[in-house]
């Protein structure tokens, strides 16, 4: 799937894999202090949410916008209605 990927597409996913890592490998465990500042947490979260966008910008540009999984029963947006067989009502006359 990789191979499909234009190059900021690639680019993206491995910087996401990669500050993602980073983040894993540098979370302490339980009661010890945390060594990033505050600041920089910030910014890991913005660096997160600018990569996310531009990841569904591109998706939408190239008409992927809408291909996330789904579960089978899952609520669709629309909900298609026949035409065919549908009886017309009269409305009924005021007295």
């Amino acid at each position: 799937m990789d191979s499909t990927l234009t190059k900021e597409q690639r680019i993206l996913r491995m910087m996401r894999k990669v500050l993602a890592n980073i983040v894993k490998d540098a979370t302490p465990k339980p009661g010890m202090l945390h060594p990033f500042s505050e600041q920089t947490i910030d910014d890991i979260r913005e660096c997160f949410a600018l990569i996310s966008v531009r990841e569904a910008e591109l998706a939408q540009e190239a008409g992927l916008a809408k291909s996330r999984p789904h579960f089978t029963d899952e609520p669709q947006e629309a909900k298609i209605i026949p035409l065919r067989g549908l009886k017309t009502s009269k409305p009924e006359e005021q007295n």
